[in-house]
């Protein structure tokens, strides 16, 4: 069985469609999936109505405390998982990981995931110029405009190694049919 950390941080844009892959994914493929979210993540979870929606599908929902707690760096250093997904995230969260700030519960586990060669995703909405119609909560439509610099740290994390961007929350169920297939195989 695949096991998966699965980090969300604060990011609005496309959460309802992540979850709703992540809730299919796992079920489709019985995946073991642990969420861990930021402090921000909570909020915009809340907002969005989702906290009872990841509660019932996914059980033990943690929230960070700082960046050390829950202790997810010691499970993915250790083997816990088989991957690490950060899926939606922020344009701050990928600023930090870009730049190589560890200062919260997913920038560090990004961190220490990858000095450990845990295979880490992350899915920034904010991933190519142009504009991106989002829906907030309520179904209103909003148009967001991404910024330069936002899409100058995306390209930084592309080069990094251990680390893949995902360009839309479709590409999620391609990385966990690799990954079993590799599992199937004997490589992970």
């Amino acid at each position: 069985m695949l096991k998966i950390a699965w980090g969300i941080t604060g990011c609005g844009d496309k959460i309802n469609e992540v979850v709703e892959i992540m809730k299919k994914l796992k079920n489709k493929y019985n995946l073991d999936v642990d969420v861990y979210l930021s402090k921000n993540a909570k909020i915009v979870i809340k907002w969005y109505k989702l906290w009872q929606v990841l509660e019932d599908e996914f059980y033990d929902l943690r929230v960070e405390v700082n960046s050390n707690a829950p202790f997810l760096v010691g499970k993915l250093q250790t083997g816990k998982y088989d991957l690490f997904l950060v899926a939606p995230a922020t344009a701050n969260t990928a600023a930090k990981i870009a730049h190589g700030i560890a200062d919260t519960l997913i920038t560090n586990s990004v961190a220490q995931a990858m000095k450990a060669r845990v295979p880490v995703y992350i899915f920034p909405p904010d991933n190519k110029k142009g504009t991106v119609e989002t829906i907030l909560p309520g179904n209103k439509k909003l148009t967001l405009y991404m910024r330069d610099v936002d899409i100058e740290n995306v390209e930084k994390i592309r080069k990094m190694e251990g680390i893949e961007v995902l360009n839309k929350p479709e590409d999620i169920e391609k990385v966990i049919l690799k990954h079993i297939e590799l599992k199937k195989r004997g490589i992970i």
